[in-house]
């Protein structure tokens, strides 16, 4: 069945201070890689952007067995799953030196750019256009309600400037990465990595906006919201564990 693959070497600019490979730059691994799956069905920038259309992720859940570590070279498989009107699966294993490191799984919405409203499958696709889509998954994931936080604390805020901006004219998915790992310190994570990662953007922010990042820690966990004002923009859930 249908899998989309590629190997990317970790550059010294994708890892963190413990040579991890950062939260920012395997999303950004992820985010090319089904772009390029994208193009090879079909369905790429080139084809739908003429048409107004445009597809944006909503959710990432994603889960480490072990750290990506410089001297790695990660391979991403990817490969999409027959959608459910507004919903687009698509699913990730990762491997190093051919070994199982890692699974995702991501739910992207299509959009009309002019308005940004979201699109059923059948603005674009026609019946039978998935018959042979693979219906293998990475992985059973389906919790994907995030719980808000009851007693968070103000980490930091930031305002949104050009350089977060993608094509669509709002902050690209991977710059919420750093936004969110920001709020854990360099001395916390020293010999620890990120083992489970849930994402959600609930809303898109523009140039100008001043995001204020919350942080609250769990028995197993730590939730991580970004809001402008009382407005809730995305948030975060990370289980953190020993290397």
């Amino acid at each position: 069945m249908y899998r989309h693959k590629k190997v990317y070497e970790l550059r010294y600019t994708d890892l963190d201070a413990y040579d991890n490979l950062k939260l920012s730059s395997l999303l950004s691994f992820l985010e090319e890689s089904a772009c390029l799956s994208a193009d090879e069905l079909g369905f790429g920038y080139d084809d739908i952007a003429p048409k107004n259309m445009g597809f944006i992720v909503a959710n990432y859940f994603i889960e480490l067995f072990r750290p990506i570590k410089f001297g790695d070279k990660l391979e991403v498989h990817t490969w999409p799953l027959k959608p459910k009107h507004l919903i687009f699966l698509r699913d990730y294993e990762l491997f190093c030196n051919g070994k199982k490191v890692g699974v995702g799984t991501a739910r992207w919405c299509m959009i009309d750019t002019k308005n940004y409203n979201v699109l059923p499958a059948t603005a674009y696709f026609k019946e039978g256009d998935f018959d042979n889509y693979n219906t293998e998954r990475s992985i059973d994931f389906k919790s994907w309600k995030i719980q808000r936080t009851e007693r968070g604390e103000l980490i930091y805020n930031r305002s949104v400037g050009f350089s977060d901006y993608d094509h669509y004219f709002h902050v690209n998915n991977t710059k919420y990465a750093d936004f969110i790992t920001d709020v854990f310190s360099v001395d916390e994570m020293k010999n620890k990595y990120f083992k489970t990662m849930q994402i959600t953007y609930v809303k898109q922010c523009k140039c100008g906006e001043r995001l204020d990042i919350i942080r609250e820690d769990c028995d197993v966990y730590s939730l991580v919201e970004g809001r402008v004002g009382e407005d809730l923009r995305f948030q975060f859930k990370v289980e953190i564990d020993e290397i």
